[in-house]
């Protein structure tokens, strides 16, 4: 189990850099899409190619992303079931969604994704847009993305596996502990008046 936590933790790793990475690809997104609009309105001009890199940008954050978002638990989750359970009993189902729907879903898109990209690379497609760019670079992100997803999921469950057999704390905690010190007890006591 020492390997595979060791494993995680560089899966983690990969993920988090990679999520660090995509808070500039968001920066990027903004100013091209902004520096688009602004050329489009003021000077009347523009380019279809600058609207694709918007376009393509935007799939990389969210494509890119998936992993990084399982490693921090921001994901879309039901809380309101999840959240009336032990840590036992969500780590339990988190083991079970990524063994019967996450890994098995994430394969079967890279599978379907991958030939889309393959058939894009050797045509050499082009948005259908007059002035835009080659296409296989989006189609890319697909099976690269859901991929990164599939690695974090695997470090998700090997947290899982070891928190079940009481090697590591709580992985879906996230700062859940109790803190008594005086400043927390001010912050969520505030004095009389405040």
């Amino acid at each position: 189990m020492k390997f595979l936590l060791k494993l995680s933790g560089l899966i983690d790793a990969m993920s988090e850099r990679i999520g660090q990475a995509i808070m500039w690809l968001i920066l990027a997104t903004v100013l091209l899409s902004a520096g688009n609009a602004i050329v489009r309105k003021a000077f009347h001009a523009g380019s279809n190619a600058f609207t694709d890199m918007q376009w393509y940008l935007y799939s990389g954050v969210f494509l890119l992303g998936a992993g990084y978002a399982f490693l921090k638990n921001v994901h879309v989750r039901i809380d309101f079931v999840s959240g009336r359970l032990s840590a036992r009993g969500r780590s339990w189902i988190d083991i079970v969604g990524i063994l019967v729907f996450l890994a098995p879903l994430c394969w079967i898109l890279i599978q379907m994704s991958w030939p889309l990209f393959v058939k894009a690379w050797q045509s050499g497609e082009m948005s259908q847009n007059a002035g835009g760019l080659i296409r296989w670079p989006v189609y890319l992100l697909l099976p690269v993305g859901i991929a990164l997803l599939l690695l974090q999921s695997a470090s998700e469950l090997i947290k899982r596996i070891a928190f079940l057999r009481g090697l590591i704390p709580d992985p879906l905690a996230h700062g859940e502990v109790e803190d008594n010190s005086p400043a927390a007890t001010t912050a969520d006591n505030p004095p009389e008046g405040c």
